[in-house]
């Protein structure tokens, strides 16, 4: 049961009681670019806890929007869009290409979320840019007192993985930098060769690997949309000095 009522039959506030509570359109987000296991969701959402993801999968359960589904001869459950679930992907592209345009320079300094920022990257890597075989990609982020090292491990034909733990194997590319530069790179206010070329990314390892990272690691969807007021002074997508209140 949906906790916001509007008691309107606009539709508009009838999508708004499904859609308008904390973290549920984050989820469809979630689930739109492929997301289906409840322990990937928390890895995407990093700041919401178990108890209230699993009300809200129950939520949009409840609404049509999901079905959740257990393995056959497993015991894992994965979450689906329907296709009404399904049909919210333009929404959401929408809602996406506005934050970009209109809210990109509200972004703070404490909403630089390595988890989500190595989660989008893992998703976007292009496997078919990148020698055959296994690939590993370590990424180092200075400055972090915790998650300060990934693993991205790529195999054709197999699952990719991103660890927060060493996997132990081999490592065919070090990218170094810290979270700033490269959520910047990221939303497309920086780029990966002006990052390299200043020292804010530094690489090491196979010098294939580091020449072409920039057709292989693909930044967001959205990196192409500017801010909204050509007279604006155009901005990073994380604003720097800017406090703002946060949601309890």
């Amino acid at each position: 049961m949906m906790s916001t009522r509007y008691g309107q039959f606009c539709p508009i506030a009838k999508a708004a009681e499904i859609l308008g509570e904390r973290w549920t359109i984050l989820i469809v987000r979630e689930l739109l670019v492929g997301t289906t296991r409840f322990s990937d969701l928390q890895r995407g959402l990093s700041q919401i806890s178990p108890t209230l993801l699993t009300k809200r999968l129950g939520q949009l359960q409840d609404s049509g929007l999901i079905v959740r589904k257990t393995l056959p001869n497993q015991q894992r459950t994965e979450y689906h869009l329907t296709p009404a679930g399904r049909d919210l992907l333009p929404v959401v592209m929408s809602l996406g290409k506005w934050g970009m345009q209109w809210a990109r320079d509200q972004m703070s300094d404490d909403e630089l979320d390595v988890q989500l920022l190595m989660v989008e990257f893992c998703r976007r890597i292009d496997e078919t840019r990148l020698p055959g075989g296994q690939t590993v990609i370590e990424f180092i982020f200075t400055g972090l007192p915790k998650f300060g090292h990934w693993w991205v491990v790529l195999a054709k034909g197999k699952e990719r993985e991103l660890c927060e733990e060493n996997p132990r194997k081999a490592v065919d590319l070090q990218v170094r930098s810290d979270v700033r530069t490269m959520a910047e790179i990221w939303a497309g206010d920086t780029e990966i060769r002006a990052a390299k070329k200043d020292g804010r990314v530094k690489l090491t390892g196979d010098p294939i690997l580091s020449r072409t990272l920039s057709s292989w690691l693909r930044i967001s969807l959205l990196a192409d949309v500017k801010p909204g007021t050509a007279a604006r002074k155009e901005r990073s997508f994380f604003s720097r000095g800017i406090s703002k209140d946060k949601d309890s």
